[in-house]
């Protein structure tokens, strides 16, 4: 398939609707992203590549990061890992407390923040050095060495971030912490702070599109992978996973930086970024993107 012209005709139809998003302000240095950045970048299993726009620039990935600190639980605390968060949608804003202490600390997925901090606690108890483990383990992935951490986000997000630090002491109170929860909250704004680019994302997901093996060897089995497919499938973006679903039909993570990575098992992995956000807090033309590529393409998983 020609992939390459399909971008560049998303691309062409894009561009003229990237002032309707806005972007996640809420993050001081997230606020100054211009909302006119467009890339998009994909590989599929053949070796093929293709890329339109700022598709090399990085960016903030935020909660795409999520599905890293994921691979990295199961590879090491698959069982344990599920006896602590749930693997159903939330129905409720990524970083609600309500539903937290309804279901008595256990998260409803490890993708909205409550579930992510548990997935973080196991990785700094499993890794001892949580930050360094996800930085190399990104590095890997996308076989980029100097891919790191955007150190004046994860500060900004540490100074402003009052919700994940109740979040991460509600949990706690509920024994669903293993370590300090200072020590989760400062591993998790650094996960999210990690600066990639659409063309390192896209690369770096081909393990779930190739059934948990990269390029270099095993990352996960491949029954992991799918799991962990059917978790973005259901809980990858937010709470907007049935229209997500309904529209694109691809497994896929999304983050406030404006990034959502999605994956064709068995195909591609394609990574679109548009800094401008909707209400729940995925890109807005991102979305419009990929649903613009599953049409056209005839590619989804149904």
């Amino acid at each position: 398939m020609l992939y390459q012209d399909i971008l560049d005709r998303i691309h062409a139809e894009i561009v003229p609707t990237l002032p309707q998003g806005r972007v996640a302000d809420y993050i001081p240095q997230l606020a100054c992203v211009d909302e006119r950045k467009f890339g998009m970048a994909l590989y599929d299993v053949d070796g093929h590549f293709a890329s339109v726009g700022d598709a090399d620039e990085r960016f903030s990935i935020q909660s795409i990061s999520k599905a890293f600190t994921l691979t990295q639980a199961m590879r090491t605390a698959d069982e344990q890992l599920w006896q602590r968060v749930g693997r159903e949608p939330s129905g409720s804003s990524f970083n609600s407390l309500v539903q937290l202490e309804y279901e008595n600390g256990i998260p409803r997925n490890p993708f909205i923040n409550a579930g992510a901090l548990v997935v973080t606690d196991i990785v700094l108890s499993q890794l001892g050095d949580a930050k360094v483990a996800l930085r190399d383990f990104a590095r890997r992935l996308s076989g980029a060495e100097d891919v790191d951490y955007d150190l004046t986000v994860a500060g900004s997000e540490a100074r402003l971030g009052y919700r994940n630090a109740a979040l991460a002491y509600f949990l706690k109170s509920f024994g669903n912490l293993e370590n300090h929860p200072d020590a989760v909250l400062d591993a998790y704004f650094h996960h999210c702070s990690l600066a990639m680019s659409c063309r390192e994302l896209a690369k770096s997901f081909m393990y779930l599109a190739r059934h948990g093996a990269n390029s270099d060897g095993e990352v996960i089995t491949p029954s992991q992978a799918k799991s962990i497919n059917s978790l973005m499938l259901t809980c990858g973006t937010y709470d907007a996973v049935g229209a997500f679903a309904y529209s694109v039909g691809l497994p896929a993570k999304s983050g406030v930086g404006g990034g959502i990575v999605a994956v064709m098992p068995g195909r591609f992995s394609l990574c679109v970024w548009a800094p401008g956000l909707d209400n729940r807090g995925n890109s807005l033309a991102g979305s419009q993107a990929l649903e613009r590529f599953a049409t056209w393409t005839g590619e989804s998983i149904f």
